[in-house]
């Protein structure tokens, strides 16, 4: 028996990185509520192998033809729409099992709100004693929209560490909660009552996260187990398609060195972590502090060989040669940087400087300490031009670099949401509110965008070809194309010779996809049988992709 349950609930989508959804909030409050003595654990739906196809939802059916599949070509996206993680009814059975009071569900991403919801649901039918409080992002933007469904008692806006104990505290103590900083609820006359959001001013002045309550043994790289470091809240920048840089409240703190280094050396020392991604929106951004960061690090973990990410992106101004030759040392395997796009005007819009000197900069000093790179962009805002896009592309296709195609999503609290809202241009569910949802304007726009992410994939495979391999693509450009079938489908075929491994076929059915692309535009897939079909596309920015891709192969300018 608990005092307060912490749950992460389960997702639906097309895929899931699990290094990405380790419960790192629910650590940081766990350890809080630990500190003023209340018993708490976290249960964590994701934690688990275990996913099923479902049926995509009626609102996403429309994406059925631009994801047509199953492609095993390397210019394939998404089929099956899949139930991640443990069912509902389990966890309402953990809840009941659990005694807990107070279930806290973390409700990070509006496309995901549904998942929390039908987790509150869940809890409340086997647990109904329970009090149930929505905690994340979601209910921090859209409060109103949460508290109408009767499954919430409470919802948690902004930081939740100091401000969810309090109302634990009140609850537990049966006090009113309405001076508990970003809590909301409705209240005995029917209306909806919201504190603005918790900030949490000191990030120092809260215990290390309980990195112990999550699931080490399933979350793991290389047979060691993985973790998440926030190093700072907020982010200096005020991108317009971003909800973190453009909200008023969630100003930019770092915490100290010391204190990263103090969560480090237990997530190592103490838990054999060798793993570790800084989900900082910028982490470099203060160069003096990273630079000092880097340097501790390299002072005290040298001996664990280990390996850091920075997956949310970097800013490229933040780096230098010296920052980049210094993170090598510390660890990081590769630079993740945000480029965002090279159209001036585009810049203007999403309120972001241009950062290709930055970006080149970066890549060259990335090259010399043998780090991989990618370069994000962003593609399908309102406004944007997919053809701009394409221009993106072919931009990175001349650099050392791969192509990280990021496609945008209305997020809640961000300027752009804003702008969608008094445009009426939102998704018209909530569920939409996703890049694999291809939130764009029309069919028109969905297409564009679902073209714009094969022309990511046929990029990076071609960036994978040696200069043989090249020739030999462009040898064939002109010709009749063929893919071997499977192993054992007793369909005779001209291709990729029969001994190849699956991995080898796939490599050889994307050099002949790629040679018929160049040759005609169309953006073909292969099923497993060995039979290939065309995906549905932007024809002109096919043409236009295609022809830019052709020249720089041609001129051996594609790196």
């Amino acid at each position: 028996m608990v005092d307060v349950l912490l749950i992460q609930p389960p997702i639906r989508d097309f895929y899931l990185t699990a290094k990405r959804t380790i419960p790192y909030g629910l650590a940081c409050i766990a350890s809080c509520l630990r500190k003023e003595g209340f018993s708490v654990e976290i249960l964590d739906a994701l934690a688990t192998g275990k996913s099923k196809k479902i049926p995509i939802p009626e609102e996403m059916s429309f994406l059925d033809e631009l994801y047509r599949g199953p492609d095993i070509s390397p210019f394939s996206l998404f089929h099956d729409y899949r139930h991640y993680g443990r069912d509902f009814e389990w966890l309402g059975r953990e809840a009941r099992n659990s005694g807990a009071r107070i279930v806290g569900i973390s409700s990070l991403f509006t496309a995901y709100s549904g998942e929390a919801l039908k987790t509150a649901e869940a809890v409340k039918r086997w647990h109904p004693g329970a009090i149930v409080v929505l905690g994340g992002h979601h209910p921090t933007e859209m409060a109103a929209e949460v508290l109408r469904h009767d499954c919430v008692d409470y919802i948690m806006r902004g930081d939740g560490e100091e401000a969810f104990t309090r109302l634990v505290r009140a609850l537990f103590e049966g006090k009113s909660p309405e001076t508990v900083p970003g809590v909301g609820f409705k209240t005995a006359a029917g209306s909806i009552f919201c504190n603005p959001p918790a900030i949490l001013e000191d990030p120092d002045g809260v215990p290390l996260p309980a990195i112990e309550l999550t699931d080490l043994r399933f979350y793991r790289r290389k047979r060691a187990p993985c973790a998440v470091i926030v190093a700072g809240r907020g982010c200096p920048l005020s991108c317009s398609y971003c909800s973190i840089g453009s909200s008023r409240w969630n100003r930019f703190r770092l915490r100290s060195v010391p204190a990263v280094i103090a969560e480090m050396e237990r997530a190592v020392a103490g838990h054999g972590v060798r793993f570790i991604d800084f989900e900082d929106e910028n982490v470099s951004f203060r160069k003096e502090w990273f630079n000092g960061l880097l340097r501790e690090i390299c002072s005290r973990f040298g001996e664990y060989d280990l390996e850091l990410r920075a997956m949310n992106g970097l800013f490229a101004p933040s780096l230098d040669g010296a920052t980049i030759q210094a993170m090598k040392k510390a660890g990081f395997s590769a630079l993740n940087l945000s480029l965002c796009t090279t159209c001036l005007a585009q810049l203007k819009r999403f309120r972001r400087p241009d950062v290709r000197e930055a970006f080149e900069n970066a890549l060259f000093h990335a090259r010399a300490q043998d780090m991989e790179a990618v370069g994000y962009i962003i593609v399908g805002a309102p406004g944007q031009r997919a053809e701009d896009s394409v221009e993106d592309l072919l931009y990175l296709a001349t650099r050392k670099v791969l192509a990280g195609v990021s496609v945008f999503y209305p997020a809640p609290g961000s300027t752009e949401f804003e702008r969608c809202r008094e445009e009426g241009a939102l998704p018209r569910e909530l569920s939409l509110m996703r890049s694999t949802a291809l939130p764009g304007a029309g069919e028109d726009g969905r297409r564009d965008s679902a073209t714009l992410l094969r022309f990511g994939r046929i990029l990076n495979f071609a960036k994978t070809l040696s200069d043989s391999e090249k020739a030999d693509v462009l040898g064939r450009v002109g010709q009749p194309g063929t893919i071997a079938p499977a192993a054992g489908s007793g369909k005779g075929s001209e291709g990729c010779p029969a001994h190849l491994d699956e991995s080898g076929r796939r490599r050889e059915i994307g050099k002949s996809l790629l040679a018929l692309f160049l040759t005609d535009g169309a953006v073909r897939g292969a099923s497993r049988e060995g039979e290939m079909f065309v995906h549905k596309t932007s024809r002109h920015l096919c043409l236009r992709f295609r022809d830019g891709l052709l020249d720089l192969l041609f001129r051996n300018r594609l790196r």
